[in-house]
């Protein structure tokens, strides 16, 4: 159900898999969420964002006709066509390599959630609403494997700025992240700003320093 601080909310549903599609859609507007447009492909999906500039796009990474990545081909290049659309992949794979494709530029508005991982209505469409907000959304499985083989040597970075930037990747608030790690809230400050110097990110507004810090440190070379 919208809540009174949530405006309302439109969204272009984007998956190939017809019986999923209806599911999401249904379940989306069971919360008060207006699905204006239901595709199954990618020119659909370009279509219907021309057609109804929507607050935010649903989409799956694998659409015809190969199903390998032109769902999130589609994301990243519907960042650069319409910025004022959020963009949400909601997938069944992690496709690492394209994240960064998907978070270039200005890293606001966008997300990557797992199907098998999402806890529930109240989650997704909160991550809905945090993208419509300009907030990102990264599923942990994601950041995980991301984390997993990070191309920068380990010494850039000590153990615990290591903790603190992998739930900085996955959007949690200084307070969350010293919950998790049982920290104080100036402890965190404190190695958020070491992680900012080891990585030489130059002054700029914080929410971008925090996304462009894990990008700086998790990009692969080759891209």
């Amino acid at each position: 159900m919208t809540t009174p601080d949530r405006a309302p909310l439109r969204v272009v549903l984007a998956e190939d898999a017809v019986f999923l599609r209806q599911a999401i859609a249904e379940i989306l507007r069971a919360e008060g969420v207006d699905v204006v447009a239901e595709v199954g492909d990618v020119p659909a999906l370009h279509a219907a964002v021309d057609r109804h500039t929507p607050d935010v796009v649903v989409v799956d990474v694998r659409l015809p006709p190969t199903f390998q990545t032109e769902g999130l081909r589609a994301a990243a290049e519907l960042r650069r066509t319409h910025p004022g659309t959020g963009v949400l992949v909601l997938s069944a794979h992690v496709e690492t390599r394209y994240l960064f494709a998907l978070l270039d530029g200005a890293p606001r508005g966008v997300g990557y959630l797992l199907k098998d991982t999402v806890s529930g209505v109240d989650a997704f469409v909160d991550a809905l609403y945090r993208v419509r907000s300009g907030g990102y959304v990264v599923d942990r499985a994601v950041v995980d494997a991301m984390l997993a083989a990070p191309r920068q040597p380990a010494e850039v970075l000590s153990p615990a700025q290591h903790a603190v930037l992998a739930l900085m990747a996955q959007g949690l608030s200084n307070q969350a992240i010293g919950a998790q790690l049982f920290l104080t809230l100036r402890t965190v400050e404190a190695h958020i700003r070491g992680i900012f110097v080891r990585l030489d990110l130059p002054p700029a507004p914080d929410y971008h320093r925090r996304v462009l810090a894990v990008l700086a440190y998790l990009r692969p070379e080759s891209l």
